[in-house]
């Protein structure tokens, strides 16, 4: 019993390169099915993780059950996901070319079909996406962009905005101006004594 928690069952250098092919697989499979789900999984795709890791996990530990084995699995993928994340971060064009770039899906309040298209987006899910960023439609954007990571910018249009600290300070000072100039013109009218 013992034997088989600590004795890994195929060659260590076998097992890290059938963890880095199983993890570029995946890369490119997600990269070329593209962005969606406005940074979250609807039911569809959490079924798709659940099974894609269960269709891997062979691939990834061969014939082998041993803790051992799972653990060099394991470290493997996390170093390489760590790895490819810094790389990124320093690479713009491998940022670009590995994760994609945004993709305008509502310019000037109305929806972009093609890109709804590609993206293989509703309009329901978009304009969901929109009210949870506190647009009360479509019509009050003045852009909206998918990012590669699925988070959905929404640029609302100037007179959909909300107030912002600065806006109501400024009228604070128009009106404490206003008041000001109506108290010198009331004691300009009034009568002498």
């Amino acid at each position: 019993m013992w034997h088989d928690l600590v004795v890994v069952q195929i060659p260590i250098v076998e097992k890290v390169l059938r963890t880095i092919a199983v993890y570029v697989l995946i890369l490119v499979l997600f990269r070329v099915a593209g962005k969606r789900g406005l940074a979250g999984l609807n039911t569809f795709d959490m079924v798709v993780v659940f099974l894609l890791s269960n269709v891997v996990q062979n691939a990834i530990i061969g014939n082998d059950n041993s803790l051992l084995g799972g653990a060099i699995g394991a470290v493997t993928l996390i170093a390489v996901n760590a790895g490819v994340t810094r790389w990124l971060a320093r690479d713009p064009r491998a940022a670009r070319l590995l994760e994609g770039a945004p993709t305008t899906v509502v310019r000037d309040g109305a929806l972009v079909p093609g890109a709804l298209r590609e993206l293989a987006l509703r309009p329901s899910e978009l304009e969901h996406a929109i009210r949870v960023q506190n647009g009360d439609d479509v019509s009050d954007v003045a852009r909206a962009r998918l990012e590669p990571d699925g988070q959905l910018l929404v640029t609302l249009r100037e007179a959909e905005r909300s107030a912002t600290k600065g806006d109501v300070d400024e009228l604070r000072e128009r009106l404490a101006a206003i008041e000001r100039l109506l108290t010198t013109l009331a004691e300009e009218r009034r009568p002498p004594r």
